[in-house]
């Protein structure tokens, strides 16, 4: 194996004591990332995405997995990112996963301001509300990353995209995208409508039909996504433009949130891609 970087190797492995590796474990928690502006993405996937945006600051393995990754080490190398060798009860430390790979990246906070993330006259966004569970947050920006979405604005009370479990579930998804915060869902409204983008909100009993809905589609188009257990407060759905219903032919009686915003956010993409321009 073999660690060799800009900065110099260790010459023992770093330890779950060795204050680097406690400083990065605090990231663990949500008011430590946020009052040092730096997260922890672990896993092959995540820390090539994390080295190929630039992020990365600290770069910690095992033995076992700089073996398994020299790719990464050598991506590593090459953008001077200070790598250290930890051992593997560090690496535990590191990880909030059952089996942790061993390989863990101290990034900076992706997140923009609001504003920033509707500065290119966006096309399509991926607005959840409330969202409270960290794995149905990180596929949503998956998808909202595979649609080819301009954004994920994340509205209300809703999970730090930056937990493990959503960094994990987005599939690297999280280092694409631009990724917005804003407590006040009446500001994200508010900055959606000046910004010229019709909000629809998915309703069992919505006014339209999303197999009708086409020529709505074509505009662009903010998704509002409820929180998974209560859905959309009924006052927020109201300041939709339009109210649109998921046809279910079988007889399940609904679908779950990311299931439901897989096809919302699919059908916007599909239309806007096969008839791209102004509206007729």
């Amino acid at each position: 194996m073999n660690l060799e970087s800009a900065q110099e190797r260790p010459a023992d492995p770093l330890t779950e004591r060795t204050p680097r590796v406690v400083s990065a474990v605090k990231l663990l928690r949500t008011a430590e990332r946020r009052k040092t502006g730096r997260f922890l993405a672990e896993g092959e996937n995540s820390v090539t995405e994390a080295l190929a945006t630039g992020v990365v600051h600290d770069l910690f393995v095992t033995d076992a997995a700089a073996e398994r990754y020299p790719h990464v080490l050598a991506t590593a190398r090459q953008r001077g990112v200070r790598v250290g060798l930890v051992t593997e009860r560090a690496a535990e430390r590191l990880s909030d996963t059952v089996t942790p790979p061993g390989l863990v990246a101290v990034c900076d906070l992706l997140d923009v301001p609001l504003d920033a993330a509707l500065a290119s006259n966006p096309r399509l966004l991926a607005v959840p509300v409330g969202m409270s569970e960290p794995g149905n947050a990180g596929t949503l920006i998956r998808v909202a990353d595979a649609v080819g979405a301009d954004a994920v604005i994340l509205a209300g009370d809703s999970v730090d995209p930056h937990n493990g479990k959503c960094v994990r579930a987005s599939a690297g998804s999280v280092f694409h995208l631009p990724l917005a915060r804003e407590r006040d869902t009446g500001r994200v409204l508010d900055a959606l409508a000046a910004a010229g983008v019709q909000i629809l909100a998915t309703a069992a009993d919505g006014e339209v039909d999303l197999d009708d809905a086409d020529r709505l589609l074509r505009a662009p188009t903010a998704w509002l996504f409820g929180n998974e257990a209560h859905g959309l407060d009924p006052d927020i759905a109201a300041r939709a433009d339009h109210r649109v219903r998921i046809p279910i032919r079988g007889r399940a009686e609904s679908l779950n949130l990311a299931t439901a915003a897989s096809i919302c956010l699919y059908s916007s993409a599909r239309v806007q891609h096969r008839t791209p321009g102004p509206i007729a």
